[in-house]
């Protein structure tokens, strides 16, 4: 690769308004970590409004795994309260399909599924607080590897609510112990991106007997005397929907989040119209 195409790929520089425009444009279907640094990433849940409430209140009983930070009228696909000209049918690098809990397809945009009935749900992601932990000099690995977060299915219950119930799904990051209080007071800060870590040490306490066969994601390399740190992930409401076995379910690709324009570290504005 040419040092100019090399430029080109690197959206690291880019905001979150001109990364969504490329993904729209389809030049940008990977992953969306180290991207937009300071702007709130999303998972997505996109279900019927029939089953939205019960949907709504599983969040709500589960805001670890799930902190919802917008929903979307029926029917309508803008995001306003997250961004200007959000299209949630265009704008998130890959979309998984399901129906009936089977996934049906992977795709980069979504219009020829999108119905008048339809409903969106954007959950915080744990993308939002990397930048922090790194402005902190606390290191991302993944990100230092140019990979995908590794995910991991656990034995940690939800409570349920509906049709909705099952097992959370963490991220892990490693880390010095060192690191650790620091890492647990930043990523705090960020309720809304699944706050401070649920799991720190022996993976087999919560049920993950490999870190190197991740679920979802990619595996990372652990220099001498670091440790696992595991928090709260929105692939959880994947999984969940799934087993739900709705007639139709639409997710992000784990890893392929929604890039907002809402800053990073907004708490009390987040359902606020930020379009400015």
């Amino acid at each position: 690769m040419s040092v100019q195409q090399a430029r080109e790929n690197d959206l690291s520089h880019l905001s979150g308004d001109d990364i969504r425009k490329r993904i729209r444009a389809g030049q940008h279907a990977a992953h969306t970590a180290g991207l937009a640094p300071g702007k709130l990433q999303c998972n997505l849940a996109i279900l019927p409004e029939a089953f939205a409430l019960d949907f709504l209140r599983f969040c709500q009983r589960n805001p670890k795994p799930c902190p919802v930070v917008g929903v979307s009228d029926t029917g309508n696909p803008m995001l306003t309260t997250l961004g200007r000209d959000i299209d949630i049918r265009t704008d998130v690098p890959r979309y998984r399909v399901f129906n009936d809990g089977r996934l049906s397809t992977e795709t980069t945009e979504i219009s020829d599924y999108w119905t008048d009935d339809l409903v969106t749900v954007a959950l915080g992601c744990s993308f939002t607080f990397e930048n922090a932990l790194m402005r902190a000099g606390i290191p991302v690995r993944h990100i230092e590897m140019g990979r995908n977060v590794p995910m991991f299915r656990t034995n940690i219950d939800l409570v349920p609510a509906g049709p909705f119930g099952g097992q959370m799904v963490v991220t892990m990051r490693p880390l010095l112990k060192e690191q650790i209080e620091d890492a647990k007071r930043i990523s705090a800060r960020y309720p809304q991106a699944h706050g401070g870590p649920i799991a720190i040490g022996n993976p087999l306490d919560i049920g993950i007997s490999d870190l190197n066969t991740p679920d979802y994601g990619d595996p990372v390399d652990f220099q001498p005397g670091e440790i696992p740190v595991f928090w709260a992930c929105g692939v959880t409401p994947q999984n969940v929907l799934r087993a739900a076995r709705l007639p139709l379910c639409i997710t992000h690709a784990p890893g392929h989040m929604l890039i907002t324009d809402v800053a990073e570290d907004a708490e009390t504005t987040i359902y606020q119209n930020n379009t400015n």
